[in-house]
């Protein structure tokens, strides 16, 4: 679950954390690593993504009963990748001890128990609790689920991992099944969030920038694709604030208004916030502005939405002279353009699409932005991860610098975006080498699961 996705190469749409396994992993993201994608609507409903493609939406009241076809697709995708591919890791989505969602449950358990997976159940220690959080994990599970738990890995030690030795040996024979390793806390190391707005994670050096370009990025409700502004906070000297308050929106050098998966309702948002009232001063007094996707949409005089909302006609912001009409069908691609001679490559998901409103005397006045539009200094575009290509991210930076007024300049030396994050996984699996017990692990693969007994917790 997650409004964080991203456009393989055949059209298809999966999240945005699966895509970078894939990426880590050295092979080519497809359906099958995330056949069931289900992007947050509301706190009642979720739009579904079926093997990459929009399925339909499935609510909170028929979480139970509408998810078959959504576990057979699940369980056919696994067994295609078992056919093609040597190991697979299985990521669990949120507890294998949902006990109130076993009966249907193909994320977890339900899923090992359907290919016969021995299973690591990964505790977070920095959260505090791990060794009574993963005790009462096994202790919840039903006995044939428990015979699949192999064993255990502590996340985000912090401090002398000698520490724990005692505790980990304890645990060993409390519960009869070893740890694994434990991974340290890796402060400066960031990838791409699955979800929540994590931009600060970046280390970009901008201590030593005494004129940072401060940028504001709108903390939409149902914000989506937030790793769009990902490459704007690793870029040194950009000042990236996440918010909702509507002065920073006013003073910012730069405000984005990024994707949203429920636009109308976040337009909805952006009027009881008062921020809506401070982008249409932004751009009466010059300041830069640029809507992304669903922030894109927001800034269109008219949004006809059957579909999202089914709102039908809403105004929008108006910022922008062009119309959003959403369809029922939706667009994925991978976009390929250029800005100012610099190529740039990004994606398209969206269900609304923008076009130039013809009838608007101020269409005369816009340019063209990549797949969207520019007037004057409030820019709007349907592309995603347009800021990952380096030349463009920095030369339109410069721009939207002169146009607020600073002279803010790009770093000669500084190195692109996509080696900075490759470099985070080749970190990320140098721990996992050093501290994980890798051949043991891999042991476990080939001969499955140990099928250990769990000492029930009155006999401790």
């Amino acid at each position: 679950m997650s409004n964080n996705s991203m456009v393989c190469p055949d059209g298809s749409e999966i999240g945005r954390a699966q895509w970078l396994q894939a990426l880590a992993a050295g092979v080519p993201p497809e359906a099958a690593m995330n056949p069931v994608l289900l992007k947050p609507g509301s706190d009642f409903r979720s739009h579904v993504t079926l093997m990459g493609r929009p399925f339909g939406e499935l609510s909170s009241s028929g979480w139970m009963t509408d998810r078959a076809v959504l576990a057979e697709t699940a369980f056919r995708a696994l067994d295609d990748l078992r056919s093609r591919f040597d190991v697979i890791i299985a990521e669990g989505a949120g507890s294998p001890t949902e006990i109130n969602l076993r009966a249907g449950d193909y994320v977890n358990m339900g899923l090992a128990r359907h290919a016969n997976f021995p299973v690591l159940v990964v505790g977070d220690i920095d959260r505090g609790g791990v060794f009574a959080a993963m005790f009462g994990t096994l202790a919840l599970l039903s006995a044939g689920d428990q015979a699949l738990v192999a064993g255990w890995v502590i996340n985000k030690f912090r401090g002398d991992a000698g520490l724990l030795s005692s505790a980990l040996e304890d645990f060993r024979n409390l519960t009869g099944r070893p740890v694994f390793g434990t991974l340290p806390w890796l402060d400066d190391v960031w990838i791409d969030a699955e979800d929540a707005l994590a931009v600060a994670g970046w280390s970009n050096g901008r201590a030593a920038r005494a004129d940072p370009l401060q940028v504001a990025v709108v903390r939409l409700p149902r914000v989506s694709n937030t790793t769009d502004v990902d490459a704007l906070a690793a870029e040194p000297g950009v000042l990236v604030t996440v918010t909702a308050d509507p002065d920073i929106v006013a003073s910012a050098h730069l405000v984005v208004l990024p994707g949203s998966r429920a636009t109308v309702a976040d337009l909805d948002w952006l009027h009881r916030r008062g921020i809506a009232e401070a982008l249409v001063a932004r751009q009466r007094s010059g300041g830069p502005i640029l809507g992304i996707c669903g922030g894109y949409q927001m800034l269109a005089t008219t949004i006809t939405d059957a579909v999202e909302s089914g709102r039908g006609a809403v105004r929008g912001l108006a910022l922008l002279p062009v119309t959003v009409a959403f369809g029922e069908s939706k667009h994925q691609a991978l976009y390929s353009g250029s800005w100012r001679g610099d190529p740039v490559e990004a994606y398209q998901i969206q269900h609304g699409r923008a076009v130039l409103d013809t009838e608007d005397p101020r269409a005369r006045l816009v340019e063209p932005f990549l797949d969207g539009v520019r007037l004057h200094a409030t820019w709007g575009t349907s592309g995603h991860g347009l800021f990952e290509n380096d030349a463009f991210r920095r030369s339109w930076l410069t721009e939207v610098a002169g146009q607020a007024g600073i002279g803010w300049q790009e770093a000669g030396d500084a190195p692109s975006f996509r080696s900075r994050r490759n470099d985070m996984l080749d970190r990320l699996a140098d721990a996992v080498e050093q501290h994980l017990d890798t051949t043991r692990i891999l042991e476990l693969i080939e001969r499955g699961n140990a099928q250990v007994p769990f000492i029930p917790p009155g006999v401790v």
